[in-house]
């Protein structure tokens, strides 16, 4: 499942550059590309956007649902 930042976010910039698919992006409030976010499942064992968030305001997204087998594949369609 891909995960969404709400309007809690504080645009502190944390969650961008520990993002290994580069899906986080600047917005009010920063958006995340759901066809690039994979919980960075492939990458690390969880999300590095959450823990670095002083906002608390990432949250799965209930419009992504995927299976950790489909978030691995996608990762490794980003990194070919």
């Amino acid at each position: 499942m891909a995960l969404l930042i709400n309007q809690d976010c504080t645009e502190c910039d944390a969650c961008v550059p520990v993002c290994p698919n580069e899906a986080i992006t600047k917005g009010t409030p920063y958006v995340i590309d759901a066809l690039r976010c994979t919980e960075c499942v492939g990458a690390e064992d969880e999300p590095q956007c959450k823990p670095v968030c002083p906002s608390n305001c990432i949250f799965e997204n209930p419009d992504f649902r995927e299976t950790p087998e489909e978030l691995l594949e996608k990762y490794k369609q980003l990194h070919e």
